[in-house]
């Protein structure tokens, strides 16, 4: 990770809603005491039972958030991309991250003065308004998560996480920014299995599968499999 202080927020090209309220509410932005930090790919952001002491906000780059389990068995909850708040599951109810975040590629992110956050958090309602839908999001994506892995078998989960990453890039032919063993960790499967599973589905010409290009060329059928699990 690389920091940077000296930032001049009035000429970036990536203003957040922090700033858009600030000056909004007619606060000095200084007092949020912006710092930007640089990860390479596969650095972590924050780590699940880190304190929390700043407000994130990733505005170049891409990310993926899980869950820490037993003996490396980690669950992917879902990828971030720009513009995205980092934290807000703790923004005011624990002190200690409860998930841990990492680059998937060289990314930048924004650090805020949490006080600062929580201020303008309360007195403005914009802030208040778009935090609240940040939050609802990430909220969502969770909760589907876990009905994705506790109501369909291994075959229904791959097929939803394949489907995932096609909204993400908005495409039915993209290229996995996650390794094998990661696609297992978002449908809570081995990687042998993963492994298989794409096997499976492509010789049934569901998918095409070239190293890390995937291109679904049956999306209707990919969705039935999500939606029987």
């Amino acid at each position: 990770m690389r920091l940077t202080r000296k930032i001049s927020c009035e000429s970036c090209r990536f203003k957040c809603d922090i700033h858009e309220a600030a000056q909004f509410s007619g606060r000095s932005f200084s007092g949020a005491k912006i710092i930007q930090a640089q990860f390479r790919k596969h650095e972590r952001i924050c780590r699940q039972g880190d304190p929390v002491s700043h407000a994130l906000y990733l505005f170049e780059g891409s990310a993926k958030l899980f869950i820490e389990g037993i003996n490396g068995h980690n669950i992917i909850l879902y990828l971030m991309k720009p513009p995205a708040y980092i934290g807000l599951l703790s923004f005011f109810e624990s002190i200690h991250y409860t998930y841990s975040v990492t680059a998937i590629e060289d990314s930048k992110v924004c650090m805020v003065d949490l006080n600062f956050l929580k201020e303008l958090y309360l007195e403005n309602h914009q802030v208040l308004l778009k935090l609240n839908k940040a939050f609802g999001k990430s909220v969502a994506l969770i909760m589907n998560k876990i009905t994705c892995l506790n109501q369909k078998n291994i075959r229904g989960r791959i097929a939803e996480s394949l489907l995932y990453l096609s909204e993400f890039f908005g495409s039915v032919k993209y290229t996995l920014p996650v390794t094998r063993k990661e696609l297992g960790e978002m449908s809570a499967i081995s990687e042998e299995n993963t492994v298989r599973l794409l096997t499976e589905l492509r010789k049934e010409g569901i998918v095409a599968v070239e190293g890390r290009k995937v291109t679904i060329k049956d999306p209707t059928l990919l969705r039935k499999i999500s939606e029987l699990g």
